[in-house]
């Protein structure tokens, strides 16, 4: 009788998910990154340099270019992907490296958000001010969940929705934006399905815990 262990179908589908997401970073950077190892380039210099883009995309949406903003999100999550991309191929990956670059990942989307916000009221758009407050929230609790589980020592790294689906659908909003109410719906969106991953990662972290 054989021993292997049995995983549900639907469990198999969630453990997938973060393999899917590297591999689709590491297509789409490892052309790039190779550009990077013989320059005084490091890791942290492009953690750096997307924050920088993304506080330039937070200023364009909040002088009303939001189209404009779109593109430089898109740019500025390119860079996310590339600096750990470059932190593995050139053996640079330090724990310092990660925690700036968690940090200045929630200060991104802070910023971002608070941006939106500020259009919002000028809009006096009570609707778009309270989902872009609860996809704040909702996107926070996220990486909170993520944060206390690995530090107690456990993995979590399941979810549907993480950081670069959420960059991707905020900045298909901005680049919709001048249809109407297209940026809320993406807010909406990201609001929703980060309660939902929340809650998948809370489960997912309550089952380890049962052991």
């Amino acid at each position: 009788m054989s021993t292997e262990k049995v995983i549900p179908r639907k469990q198999r589908k969630v453990t997938k998910l973060p393999e899917i997401r590297k591999n689709i970073a590491s297509s789409l950077t490892k052309s790039v990154v190779r550009l990077f190892p013989r320059t005084f380039i490091t890791p942290n210099i492009l953690t750096l340099f997307g924050f920088a883009l993304t506080l330039g995309a937070t200023a364009l949406i909040v002088t009303g270019n939001l189209f404009a903003s779109g593109f430089v999100v898109l740019v500025a999550g390119f860079f996310d992907m590339l600096d750990g991309a470059l932190a593995r191929i050139t053996d640079q990956v330090t724990r310092f490296g990660a925690i700036l670059d968690s940090t200045l990942d929630r200060l991104s989307e802070a910023a971002l958000m608070l941006g939106i916000l500020v259009v919002f009221a000028q809009e006096q758009s009570v609707l778009g001010i309270s989902i872009t407050g609860a996809a704040l929230i909702f996107s926070f609790l996220v990486s909170y969940i993520r944060s206390r589980a690995e530090a107690s020592g456990l993995e979590c790294e399941v979810g549907l929705f993480t950081r670069p689906e959420r960059v991707i659908m905020l900045a298909l909003g901005l680049l919709l934006s001048r249809y109407d109410y297209a940026l809320t719906a993406a807010l909406g969106i990201v609001a929703v399905f980060s309660l939902i991953t929340a809650s998948q990662r809370l489960f997912h972290v309550w089952r380890q815990t049962r052991k």
